[in-house]
């Protein structure tokens, strides 16, 4: 499905949020699964993506997390212990254990062995960008968190420092979600790792999400439960264990190389269907080609999930409006009766400013 000779292309944490994200869509799943270049793709189509974070954005992170991470973490480890675990000794001095090795496959057992270390030794240990392995679809996804803390019972916890403001401690609610669906995926990496040691330490599925405090650089920290977004990613990876499944109901032949047509490559994008909403503008490669497809059939769902979802069987624009005006739908349906209601009341008031006039 890729092209001969084109090499897969690695599931990253970001990637695995933005399936999360969108589960329906069984053509994030199709091209994740079969390790398809989505950024290539979106550029032989004409739509190349604008997706990904500004250089402005990264070189703020970057010194954000290092501020966080000075003095051995000193500061992470006080938001740990004040967010996370507050009924433990305080962290005076943590271990910070050198996890350098060759390649993504050494840094992983090099992790591994550095965690397994912690939970044996007690007190608090602070692991800095952690290796860690997922298997998805029986490949290895390595994944690198921005800290994992081993509290002094032995338990794991993720943390996940961003560079959003945390403003009255609360910060915008669908950053949170994103970040939350990141972690997940460690959670889960981390977990399979559990599961090998013995004793099995407990990953937390609380993770510490670290911002800056108001509009300053000082870093504030809160607990974010992630055990909905895990069961969704969960649930997601087993659907990819089943893409032969999925990729079994496209047409002979489909391939989505980049050095394919235009025309061959668009064929072979819509012969799996797509589940737009405008939240895959700022998770997926191909979003501006889907809502282009979207706009073009009038779907609603480009109007987004919670209007999608309120609309119930009428799936395109010119449904939703012929509902309104009484030519289509079951009277007793709520949302056909809800549309036929509010049509009544805007023909009533243009009605009322025509009098006026």
């Amino acid at each position: 499905m890729r092209g001969p000779d084109v090499p897969a292309k690695a599931l990253d944490a970001r990637a695995l949020a933005a399936l999360a994200a969108n589960p329906g869509c069984a053509r994030r799943a199709i091209l994740d699964g079969a390790g398809v270049d989505k950024a290539r793709l979106a550029s032989a189509l004409g739509a190349p993506s604008g997706f990904g974070q500004s250089q402005f954005a990264l070189t703020r992170g970057n010194a954000f997390e290092a501020r966080v991470k000075a003095d051995g973490g000193a500061e992470l480890l006080r938001l740990a212990h004040a967010r996370l675990d507050p009924g433990a000794d305080a962290p005076a001095a943590a271990a910070v254990p050198d996890l350098t090795a060759h390649g993504p496959e050494g840094r992983t057992a090099r992790t591994a062995l550095a965690l397994r270390e912690a939970a044996r030794a007690g007190g608090w240990t602070l692991l800095d960008h952690p290796m860690l392995a997922l298997d998805v679809a029986g490949s290895l996804a390595f994944l690198e968190p921005d800290a994992v803390v081993v509290h002094p019972d032995g338990s794991w916890s993720v943390v996940e420092i961003k560079s959003f403001p945390m403003l009255d401690g609360s910060a915008d609610p669908a950053k949170v979600g994103a970040a939350a669906r990141q972690a997940a995926a460690y959670v889960l990496a981390l977990e399979e790792l559990a599961a090998r040691l013995d004793p099995a330490p407990v990953v937390r599925h609380r993770i510490l999400l670290v911002c800056p405090k108001d509009f300053s650089n000082l870093p504030a920290g809160c607990a974010v439960d992630v055990r909905k977004q895990r069961a969704v990613t969960a649930r997601q990876l087993t659907r990819l264990t089943r893409i032969e499944e999925l990729a079994g109901a496209l047409p002979a032949g489909t391939c989505f190389a980049p050095d394919r047509s235009a025309e061959e490559l668009t064929a072979a994008v819509e012969a799996v269907p797509a589940t737009y909403a405008p939240e895959c503008l700022s998770a997926c490669e191909l979003a501006f080609h889907c809502r282009e497809r979207s706009r073009e059939q009038g779907a609603v769902t480009r109007l987004g999930r919670p209007l999608r979802a309120e609309l119930g069987g009428l799936t395109t624009v010119e449904d939703v409006l012929a509902a309104a005006r009484g030519e289509l739908g079951d009277p007793d349906d709520p949302a056909v009766a809800a549309l036929r209601r509010a049509a009544a009341l805007r023909a009533e008031a243009l009605a009322e400013v025509g009098t006026c006039r």
